[in-house]
């Protein structure tokens, strides 16, 4: 019975700190909600109606990153519905040319 019960909270432990990690990666970028056809194009505040109309069109949409310009495929798309054509800093889970948005602020 003594080593289930220790068992069970050195799995629980483990399930804290690779959960605490996970949290952790949580990145934040500033830069241009574009769309995947513009991207770097788009990335600028001039373009918030031709991004809005290529989103409309079918486009995904994107952040183009003010450090390197480097176009980051969202996700989760809502997370940005509000935001299209802005400049913003996002905080997320980026994966390669991928982000996952938690957080959205307007710059």
């Amino acid at each position: 019975m003594r080593k289930v019960i220790l068992l069970s909270l050195a799995a629980a432990l483990i399930a804290l700190m690779a959960s605490v990690s996970f949290a952790s990666d949580a990145k934040t970028v500033n830069g241009w909600v574009s769309d995947s056809k513009c991207g770097v194009k788009g990335a600028n505040a001039g373009a918030e109606e031709c991004t809005k109309k290529c989103i409309k069109a079918g486009a995904s949409p994107v952040i183009v990153t003010d450090k390197d310009q480097k176009v980051l495929m969202v996700d989760n798309p809502d997370a940005v519905k509000e935001h299209l054509g802005h400049h913003v800093a996002v905080t997320g889970h980026i994966d390669g040319d991928k982000i996952h948005i938690d957080d959205v602020k307007m710059l």
